[in-house]
């Protein structure tokens, strides 16, 4: 008895442990959202006030900035950058896979070394080439480096996720006389959906927050989310409820991405875990 008693209040802790590691992590963003329904002078109290009567001011005031074209910059740069990744990712880490080209390891090694450049150091070269091109403020410049800034990461974990696929379902559909595109779209792509939504999601999470190579290389047509809350940090000072009412808009498409995607999320980061 002592021991079934030890090990239940062993799960116990366990449980309690991971709620209040669960809510240390989420109160920022608690916090952040309540912060949106303040007044500025509310916000910017110290000590923080706790009770207050919630108003939509700063909601009011993020929409009379206009909001809406940035956060459709951020979709489109996003969603597309994110579809790219997937057409280019799939077929390379197939060949890295079930299909191994030569130095297979060189080449995975290659892709995963391009993550190793610090951006700051990419951003001289990329600025005078995209000046050069015309292509300063503009959304497909910041669709083709999402794309590529992703896509080492996304070969990587299809990769992994292909490897899971038995060979045997490969060779079945080779004999019924299934070409490679066929193969690709009808065993391994419903093999690999989760893996795929884990994949995208990451990418468009990744897409959606970047802030550096947004900031220097758009203005006002191409702008995206991210520079739209650097407005509220002016010479003026901080306008903390506008900012958080700001962010908690610009969280939500991810937050709606992840909610909706999630059985797929932990299949797909789950896969290969369990043999």
């Amino acid at each position: 008895m002592s021991g079934r008693g030890g090990s239940r209040w062993g799960t116990v802790a366990w449980a309690v442990g991971a709620w209040a590691a669960g809510l240390f992590f989420f109160f920022p963003v608690l916090w952040m959202v309540l912060t949106g329904f303040k007044r500025e002078v509310e916000a910017a109290s110290n000590p923080p006030t706790w009770t207050f009567t919630p108003v939509l001011d700063g909601y009011r005031q993020v929409f009379d900035r206009d909001i809406t074209p940035y956060l459709l910059n951020s979709l489109s740069a996003s969603l597309v950058s994110t579809a790219l990744v997937l057409l280019l990712a799939t077929p390379a880490a197939y060949a890295l896979s079930l299909r191994p080209v030569g130095k297979w390891r060189d080449v995975l090694f290659f892709f995963i070394s391009t993550k190793m450049l610090p951006a700051v150091a990419a951003l001289l070269p990329i600025y005078l080439l995209v000046r050069e091109l015309g292509m300063l403020d503009n959304i497909w410049t910041m669709v083709v480096l999402y794309t590529s800034m992703n896509l080492p990461l996304a070969v990587w974990m299809m990769r992994s996720f292909l490897l899971e696929v038995p060979p045997a379902l490969i060779e079945a559909a080779a004999v019924d006389g299934a070409g490679l595109g066929t193969t690709i779209r009808k065993v391994l792509l419903p093999l690999v959906a989760p893996g795929l939504a884990a994949t995208a999601l990451i990418c468009f999470i990744f897409s959606w927050n970047e802030f550096f190579f947004a900031v220097n290389l758009t203005a006002t047509n191409a702008g995206t989310s991210p520079i739209f809350l650097v407005g509220f940090i002016s010479s003026e000072g901080l306008f903390l409820a506008r900012l958080c009412a700001a962010a908690t808009l610009v969280s939500l498409p991810v937050v709606l991405a992840g909610w909706f995607a999630q059985k797929q999320l932990v299949r797909g980061l789950s896969m290969g875990a369990v043999k």
